[in-house]
């Protein structure tokens, strides 16, 4: 508890976003911050309420209900709002090895259950934990710690997202000689790759990076196992490997037209905008342009996001979202009760943007497509819809509703099918019904001994919280199996 009263005296507040027109124009971070008084109220809202329901990091209807990494809240709440900096730190990164990548890009699953939130706004926890992270990063309480003695055990991480980063830098820290593989040109996966600039500036991650070096972990990045390395020298030069490679493989749309130019997957697109925007400031022009065009992202969620607010930023003419799914209701339904996540209706950045720009939201809810028209030269130029309805069961189109929309791009949101297979093969690694890495909560042990498996390779599509804990989680099982190779030497 901050203060005893403190919900009672304050309410929530956030720091306004950069103004749209304004940050429209560039592709720096639209978040401010609060002043250090007003942090300190904010983190004065967060009450006695017995149970942390906040920290607790449990599945619940379905979704995550609390934060899955089980940060200590309530007490680092208390640190801030009596100043206590760096003791707040340390407290935070006791269960985080980044809080400074979720306090940016994570949905805030901690807030979704604040007790406070269940008849107030919940406490601006996610805010609270930037502040702290940005105020030690400041003040130089983030120094790189190696540790002090090497157990003589060497891990191979395959991949450099939020979970191949938080396993290798768990692992590191535990004495164990770690070398991460990327087939990217840089390191950080999905954080570096996948997240626009604006909502993740790439030198926050640079700034970690350059940390986990001086600690001693390897990066090499331009690897691609089983093309550059055999998979199967990882088993012969390091005692240990963890997969971390992500679920890459985008859903298709399988409709007539697939084929016309101007159609691409979203996780390409906003891969090739921000290396371009690295490598040259988007001079080189190496990416895929909206520039000038009606562009149509076909899945919602926080990759379609980005797709509107990166299309924004190019100078889109038009920018339009397709959902199958009915909208979410705006306050939570019979079956969706706290704590669990509330299931409501949220409009994020990208929609925000496009409603000061276009005059409308750019998500129209229930419609499929059905086929797409290409022009003379193969070029995407329209695409055709029908309504559909989910009131009765499955989905059944609606007779008359057909549309025509146009459109000269065309970005397909619609999710992931699981992990690149190529290298799970060559491992002789087995894979569930779903595709993805078969490998148990809790123990993260593939078929192959020796070689473990975490973050969304393994569970799915997820957020990156969910894969800093598996990352987290993996490099501990991966610890106890080095440890057993020590014991028996």
């Amino acid at each position: 508890m901050a203060k005893a009263t403190g919900f009672l005296e304050y309410t929530r507040e956030l720091a306004p976003d950069r103004p749209i027109k304004e940050r429209i124009k560039d592709w720096n971070d639209f978040h401010t911050v609060l002043p250090m008084d007003k942090l300190k109220e904010q983190s004065a809202r967060c009450m006695d309420c017995g149970t942390a329901f906040c920290q607790m990091g449990l599945m619940l209807g379905g979704t995550a209900s609390g934060c899955p990494l089980n940060n200590l809240i309530p007490e680092w709440n208390e640190l801030l709002y009596k100043g206590m900096y760096e003791q707040a730190y340390k407290r935070l990164t006791k269960t985080s090895n980044f809080p400074e990548f979720t306090s940016r890009v994570c949905p805030a699953l901690c807030e979704g259950s604040c007790t406070l939130g269940l008849n107030d706004d919940a406490v601006a926890t996610k805010q609270n934990e930037r502040a702290i992270i940005e105020y030690a990063f400041k003040h130089g309480y983030v120094k790189p710690r190696p540790p002090k003695t090497r157990t003589g055990k060497t891990v191979a991480v395959v991949g450099s997202g939020p979970s191949g980063l938080a396993c290798a830098d768990k692992l590191n820290k535990l004495g164990h000689s770690v070398t991460v593989f990327e087939k990217a040109d840089r390191i950080g996966g999905l954080l570096m790759y996948g997240i626009p600039n604006m909502k993740l500036e790439k030198k926050i991650i640079d700034r970690r990076l350059k940390i986990m070096e001086t600690e001693g972990v390897v990066f090499k990045p331009g690897v691609e196992i089983g093309k550059d390395i055999p998979a199967a020298s990882l088993k012969q030069n390091y005692d240990a490997v963890v997969l971390c490679i992500g679920a890459k493989r985008a859903r298709d749309l399988a409709v007539e037209g697939r084929g016309c130019q101007g159609i691409c997957f979203a996780v390409d697109f906003l891969a090739a905008n921000t290396k371009s925007l690295l490598d040259s400031n988007l001079t080189d022009g190496h990416y895929i342009s909206a520039k000038g065009k009606d562009v149509i992202v076909i899945g919602g969620g926080d990759t379609g996001t980005d797709c509107v607010a990166t299309s924004i930023r190019h100078g889109c003419k038009s920018v339009t979202q397709f959902e199958i799914m009915p909208a979410a209701p705006i306050e939570r339904s019979g079956k969706n009760l706290w704590p669990e996540w509330p299931k409501t209706f949220k409009t994020d950045y990208g929609q925000e943007e496009a409603i000061e720009l276009y005059g409308k939201d750019p998500r129209n809810f229930c419609l499929t497509t059905n086929k797409i028209d290409c022009d003379e030269n193969g070029n995407v130029k329209a695409l055709h819809t029908v309504d559909v309805d989910w009131s009765t069961g499955p989905m059944k189109e609606i007779a008359g509703t057909e549309k025509v929309w146009p459109a000269q791009l065309v970005l397909i949101a619609m999710g992931f099918l699981g992990p690149e297979e190529k290298v799970l093969k060559d491992l002789g690694v087995s894979q569930d019904k779903r595709s993805n890495i078969d490998a148990l909560e809790g123990d993260y042990k593939t078929n192959v001994e020796g070689v473990y498996a975490a973050g969304d390779a393994r569970r799915g599509q997820s957020l990156v919280v969910w894969a800093i804990k598996e990352g987290r989680d993996a490099a501990a099982a991966c610890d106890k199996y080095l440890q057993s190779l020590l014991s028996n030497t």
